[in-house]
Order: C-alpha cells, then structure tokens, then sequence
C-alpha cells in the first residue's frame, strides 16, 4: 500500500465524498418526528410528485376503428356535442399540508384543463405541464376539466385526510 502524502490525501478525499453522498442520498424518516404537546406523534407534511395523464375514452377520432361511435356522435346520438375522457388516476389522496408537485401530460391534439376549487391549470395539448398545490384543508374536493364537451365525464376527486387522522402513523 502506498503511503505518500498524496495518496493519502487522495484516499480520504474520496472517503469523505463517498460519506457525503451516502448521507445525503439515504431516505430520512418524517413521517414522525415531532410530537403534538400531549407527548403523541404529530404528522409532517410531505411533498409529493404526482403525474396525471389525460387519457381519451370514447372520442371521434375513434369512430373508424369502433363503428357504433357514429350514431353515438351523430347529431342526436348520446355522445352528441361530447367526448369522453379521463383523468388517470381520477383519485389522488394526500394528508392535509403536503404539498402536491403536479406533472400533467397531455399526449392528445386536445386541449384540456385541471381545475380544482383553489387550482385551474390548462393543459394544451401533446404537452407537459407542471404546477404545485398545498393541501391546506381535509376533504373531498373534486376536480374537472372545464372543456364544455368533456363535461361531465372528465372528472377526479383528490382525497386530503385530515393531518389529525395521521397521528401515530409511521
């Protein structure tokens, strides 16, 4: 084994950038960390990376491939001035002060949008789109997308349990 200056240098050199990575790089544990004034576990809000895709269902486009979509588009038919689409997922749940990075991808030649009570974001089509949400308030809040012919069937729920409800979780 070399033993100059240099080498040694070198070896805890690279030593202490191994530690450093590894020390960054590992998963800390927050979900428990802090304790409510009572002694019990308090809950630590997350940041969460969330992706939702729009997905086509039942759309004109399709209507060489599924020959029964012509009548149902036709004028009259039940799909009239209508396209079915979704969210995928439709259901996004989250504890009461996480904060919601959204990535939003639109693969379609349609535009769509993401609206929740607090949040409208507009999806143009075959792109990504991004935006963050905190999730001030438990609940059941539902969200659309606003295009008048995607309504009603375009639509999810995001959960947000009450951070009360996380107490002791680990």
């Amino acid at each position: 084994m070399d033993l100059r200056p240099a080498t040694l240098r070198s070896a805890w050199t690279w030593l202490a950038i191994t530690l450093a990575v590894l020390a960054c790089g590992r998963p800390r544990d927050t979900t428990v960390r802090f304790q409510a004034s009572d002694g019990t576990p308090r809950y630590v809000p997350h940041v969460r990376a969330v992706t939702v895709t729009t997905v086509p269902l039942l759309v004109k486009e399709q209507q060489g491939v599924l020959p029964f979509l012509k009548e149902d588009f036709a004028r009259g038919g039940v799909l009239d001035g209508k396209e079915v689409y979704a969210f995928s997922p439709s259901t996004i749940t989250v504890v009461q002060g996480d904060t919601i990075h959204f990535t939003f991808i639109n693969p379609e030649d349609d535009v769509h949008s993401f609206v929740l009570p607090d949040l409208a974001v507009s999806l143009p089509a075959q792109k990504v789109t991004t935006a963050t949400y905190v999730a001030t308030h438990a609940g059941i809040f539902p969200f659309v997308c606003a295009i008048q012919a995607h309504l009603p069937m375009m639509l999810g729920q995001l959960v947000v349990l009450s951070a009360e409800s996380m107490r002791g979780a680990h």
